[in-house]
């Protein structure tokens, strides 16, 4: 059995995920393959296109992480046993084009993948909501990373042709159309700077604390506020005394990046890609100079974005300190645009920068079934 999971890039809405705030991703059509098939050996045995090492657990061993790449699927196991559903021993392995280190999700792709597979041999099965959560809880609590629910939930729930909408407090969302009126003619066009990013620690780490930090004190003056994702701006500029100034700029960025989702909504459903791409420049603003999970090839590729013929936007996309941007283009310049921002960034820092010409795809599905194609 083959199961089927895409990455994914976050149009708008970073770093709010954690904070019951709003995010709108989409997926794109790189994928993580898992094939799964019942083994004779009484094991667990996990093995990957991609890595050299293979992990092998006993099915009466309790797992635990090694700091490896099979931390992530072997996380999505002791999630399941930990609820009750124990798939009889397997060999597993993974395959698939998702980049690693870019910020597209690589690591929540795997985990999806794996979930599907493993509730397939298990004969169980758990909604939607219930599988993004479960691969959230490996990531925070196995693998150690301290991601939000936003690319579990959109690589689980995802529709072709959409962005989805999250309000990750409640997990309710709304499917917006990717090609409504003049949206229909652009295209998302990624950049990968090729500066890899790891959240499961360092500076992503330090800003979540930082966050908490903010979020902590508005809770304490203003009793009824569950968390940033429903706070003001005035509420924060009257906490301003009492939150470390990094805190507070990270704060700020939150929250008016929640106003920036709700706009890029208003801009979808207008059909209008001069205001979502100016809301995205915006954001790229806020998480350059207040989250400051920017680096100067991300700055870079921004920058130049902005100055090519047919670029609506361009912001950093994913957890920051490297990783991908996320542009919005005219379908008439989309290719002379890759061309364009791909010659600039070999002459300025001498590196090849991937770029992908990329539309909305279906979420995660048993292999085989109808899936659409990158153009990039």
């Amino acid at each position: 059995m083959e199961f089927s999971a895409p990455a994914r890039v976050n149009l708008i809405g970073e770093h709010t995920d954690y904070t019951g705030g709003l995010v709108l991703p989409m997926a794109i059509p790189f994928r993580s393959i898992a094939t799964v098939q019942p083994s004779d050996a009484g094991a667990y045995e996990f093995s990957s296109e991609n890595f050299a090492s293979t992990r092998t657990l006993q099915s009466t061993q309790a797992p635990g992480p090694v700091h490896e790449w099979s931390d992530y699927p072997v996380g999505v196991l002791h999630e399941l046993l930990s609820i009750g559903i124990k798939p009889p021993p397997f060999r597993l392995h993974l395959r698939g084009n998702v980049p690693v280190g870019a910020g597209l999700s690589s690591s929540a792709s795997i985990e999806v993948a794996t979930a599907l597979a493993l509730l397939a041999l298990a004969d169980a099965s758990l909604s939607p909501e219930a599988i993004a959560l479960l691969c959230r809880r490996a990531e925070n609590k196995f693998v150690g990373s301290p991601c939000g629910i936003m690319d579990q939930f959109v690589i689980t729930a995802a529709q072709a042709d959409h962005a989805l909408l999250l309000k990750t407090r409640d997990l309710s969302y709304e499917l917006l159309p990717m090609n409504h009126g003049r949206l229909a003619g652009t295209w998302i066009v990624i950049a990968n700077s090729t500066v890899k990013h790891s959240i499961a620690g360092g500076d992503y780490g330090l800003r979540r604390r930082e966050v908490e930090t903010g979020q902590s004190a508005l809770r304490a003056r203003f009793p009824g506020l569950r968390d940033l994702g429903e706070a003001t701006l005035e509420q924060l500029a009257v906490c301003q005394s009492k939150i470390p100034p990094e805190s507070f700029r990270r704060c700020r960025h939150i929250i008016s990046e929640n106003g920036r989702v709700r706009g890029a909504r208003e801009a979808m459903l207008a059909g209008d890609p001069v205001e979502l791409g100016r809301l995205m420049t915006q954001s790229h603003i806020s998480q350059r100079d207040d989250f400051e999970c920017s680096v100067r090839e991300i700055d870079f590729l921004v920058e130049q974005a902005l100055l090519l013929p047919g670029c609506f936007g361009a912001r950093l996309t994913g957890g920051g300190f490297g990783g991908c941007t996320v542009n919005l283009v005219s379908a008439d310049d989309a290719e002379r645009f890759a061309s364009s921002l791909k010659d600039a960034y070999r002459k300025r820092f001498l590196l090849e920068a991937p770029v992908y010409i990329c539309e909305a795809v279906d979420g995660a599905v048993r292999q085989n079934a109808s899936t659409r194609q990158d153009r990039g």
